[in-house]
């Protein structure tokens, strides 16, 4: 294959795909430099990219495909070349014991029996039933065959069978398991996993053939209904709509495609197409949690799709104008203010705790910055911590949210280079971590990146040693009950307290019961996570310049004060983010802060700074100054303290135990007959609270 032919074929964003390099806005961070902001510009006309960095060894060039390749890998041009070709699909030939051996063509007349062979090929490759296992596929379920260096076309591909009406295999897909891709042989017909079932009533259409297999292994789902695989958002081919027109029992179809804006549009344009086809069919789609149903698989056990399937909705789309107004929301959302976020995060069923709430939105949303933000919320157990962080999470973008209930030792280093750029992260359970895990969650934060050393076969199967890298572009939100415990990973991230007081208990209670009583439409509060996500989706990577950024200092008296001016300039310029449509753009197209960023900064970070000043973590100081609150001076019991809290004995002797050892409390009488307790400690946290304010405030004012 020639040069020319070989750019004509091979596009740059396949090859940007292939090195797991996320593209936004047509630019992405230069990998042939330490980029910390997008650098380099894709362009798709001329097939090309430019760095624009004058740090970079390549700044300026034009860089084809071939080039591309040549600087990643540190190849020659004629080794780039061969390298190349493999990413069309066609690769070059190779040799073996000073010979030339040619892949083989696929004999387009034996495929049942090649496909034979090539299950029996997966059973005997480890790299591919590595692949399958991080996949979540089974071998044993599903129809599912390698080639490895056998046929031209598909090598190194796992490989699905593509069948006609009789069931007979007249065509092969293939997912490579080194670089992604997807392929298929040229003459792509026959349906995946095959032709419906004649009596179908229920059919679901996924996005891909792995998406797909992965809902086969569900039993239910197989009972239920029958599964048709899409080849791709532009994958509804004919051969999938006559099979469809012969279902003349079909009741229903339920698109699921891939939870991002490319997915999302695409189901609402086949949806129109198959209400063309059909306008009594009843069209419904549902919300994954993660980017595609093998992701979703992968993450959650396989009960989830029985839950979303129960929960699915209507599509209704039906004429050019409904799809046009529709498509008009996703990309034009209203702009917002931060007074009208928090106003919808409350309509989305988050309720009390305004500033909170917000600093939580706030940063989680800085996942899309390069500077993303953390936070760690404390609460005694039961205290809803981790339903605040996961209804936050709910607010953004359902394809860029992870969510983990616990994180082994060493899975952060198994992930993809890139894979968990972009991203906003939930930790249910920050106590549920091991050291190794809470390390490396400490390198990404303050890093950005893990970098390990591990073992790989070379071609030749020698074992040699090679650098793997995890960058860490991500914003998280934890939750723990033991706070305390957490100090380096704490002096990272924004510490905030759940309020569990008697009167943010009450607001819950009373909202629940309206509710229940149907006073309130869970309607009303999708509306308001829908709203959100698209205004976050709608957000432009922009620069943020903070013209008051040495005007504004902390207070003497707080624990790590440089860390935490760091992470308060950071909050400014986050808000500004956020208010980048209501904001000053510069003709550098930079965000220029204003005044009010800075007051709702203050105002939204005060109780994460009050607990950076105090000695007691957040449950422990609402805990404490409770029982300032209803024994001042006299002598009280446990039992008194529970009586007036509500607390259980074992969070209860937790506390006390902890203002004892810290002084606060005075512990005397004898185990046997029962302790009491007085208060030994008079802090006066409230008057901290109002000084603070006050230096605040005179700050604000002189500015």
């Amino acid at each position: 294959m020639s040069i020319p032919e070989i750019k004509q074929k091979l596009s740059i964003q396949e090859v940007l795909e292939h090195y797991q390099i996320p593209v936004k806005n047509q630019m992405c961070r230069c990998p042939f430099h330490e980029d910390q902001t997008p650098s380099m510009q894709i362009f798709n006309d001329s097939n090309t990219v430019r760095c624009y960095s004058g740090n970079c060894p390549q700044s300026n060039k034009v860089i084809d495909v071939i080039d591309f390749i040549m600087y990643y890998e540190k190849l020659t041009k004629a080794q780039a070349i061969v390298k190349a070709q493999t990413f069309i699909g066609e690769p070059s030939s190779r040799y073996r014991n000073g010979r030339v051996k040619e892949y083989q063509e696929l004999p387009m007349d034996k495929l049942e029996e090649v496909f034979y062979k090539m299950k029996q090929n997966l059973r005997q490759s480890k790299k591919a039933n590595e692949y399958t296992l991080s996949r979540n596929l089974t071998p044993e379920q599903l129809e599912i065959g390698y080639n490895g260096r056998t046929y031209k076309g598909i090598v190194n591909c796992i490989v699905f069978p593509l069948k006609d009406t009789s069931g007979k295999i007249i065509s092969l897909y293939g997912r490579s398991i080194k670089d992604k891709n997807h392929y298929y042989l040229k003459n792509r017909s026959g349906l995946y996993p095959c032709y419906p079932r004649a009596e179908t009533q229920k059919l679901i259409l996924t996005e891909s053939i792995i998406d797909a297999s992965s809902l086969l292994q569900i039993q239910e789902i197989r009972e239920k209904y029958s599964v048709l695989a899409c080849y791709g958002t532009n994958g509804f081919t004919s051969e999938h709509k006559q099979a469809i027109q012969e279902l003349k029992q079909l009741e229903e179809i339920i698109i699921i495609f891939d939870n991002d804006r490319a997915g999302k549009q695409a189901t609402e344009k086949l949806a129109k197409e198959l209400t063309n086809q059909n306008p009594k069919l009843q069209l419904t789609t549902l919300e994954l949690p993660n980017k595609d149903i093998n992701e979703t698989l992968q993450l959650h056990s396989p009960e989830i799709f029985t839950e979303l399937l129960e929960k699915r909705t209507n599509l209704e789309i039906r004429n050019n104008n409904n799809l046009e107004e529709r498509s008009k929301k996703i990309e034009e959302p209203p702009n917002l203010t931060l007074n009208q976020i928090n106003q919808l995060i409350e309509q989305s069923g988050i309720i009390g705790e305004e500033n909170t709430r917000l600093l939580l939105f706030i940063i989680a949303s800085s996942y899309k910055t390069p500077k993303p933000l953390h936070a760690i919320v404390q609460g005694s157990s039961g205290s809803g911590k981790t339903h605040l962080i996961s209804k936050i999470a709910d607010l953004m973008p359902p394809e860029d949210v992870l969510r983990f209930t616990r994180i082994t030792e060493s899975s952060l280093y198994n992930w993809g280079e890139w894979d968990l750029v972009g991203k906003n992260i939930i930790i249910e359970d920050l106590d549920g971590l091991k050291e190794e895990a809470l390390y490396s969650l400490r390198e990404l934060i303050s890093s950005q990146k893990l970098s390990s050393s591990v073992s790989i076969k070379d071609k030749k199967g020698n074992i040699k040693s090679t650098q793997k890298k995890v960058r860490g572009i991500f914003s998280s939100l934890s939750a723990t009950t033991k706070g305390d415990i957490y100090e380096d990973n704490m002096s990272r991230s924004f510490i905030l307290a759940v309020d569990e007081s008697q009167e943010q208990s009450q607001k819950i209670i009373e909202y629940q019961n309206k509710k229940y009583a149907g006073e309130l439409s869970s309607l009303q509060e999708k509306q308001a996570q829908k709203q959100l996500q698209d205004y976050i989706r709608s957000l432009q990577n922009l620069e943020v310049i903070n013209p008051y950024a040495t005007q504004l200092q902390l207070p003497d008296n707080v624990h790590k004060k440089r860390r935490l001016n760091q992470m308060f300039q950071s909050i400014i310029r986050q808000i500004t983010y956020l208010n980048q449509k209501n904001r000053r753009i510069s003709t550098d197209n930079q965000i220029i802060t204003e005044k009010e960023d800075l007051q709702i900064a203050i105002e939204v970070l005060f109780e994460s700074i009050i607990l950076k000043i105090d000695e007691l973590d957040g449950s422990l100081r609402q805990f404490y100054e409770n029982i300032q609150k209803h024994f001042k001076t006299q002598e009280f019991t446990r039992f008194h303290i529970m009586e007036s809290t509500g607390l259980k004995k074992t969070q209860l002797q937790y506390y006390l135990n902890q203002l004892v050892q810290l002084e606060y409390l005075q512990q005397f009488g004898h185990p046997n007959k029962g302790y009491k307790y007085k208060i030994a400690h008079n802090d006066n946290m409230q008057k901290v609270r109002k000084d603070l304010k006050e230096y605040f405030y005179n700050q604000l004012e002189k500015l």
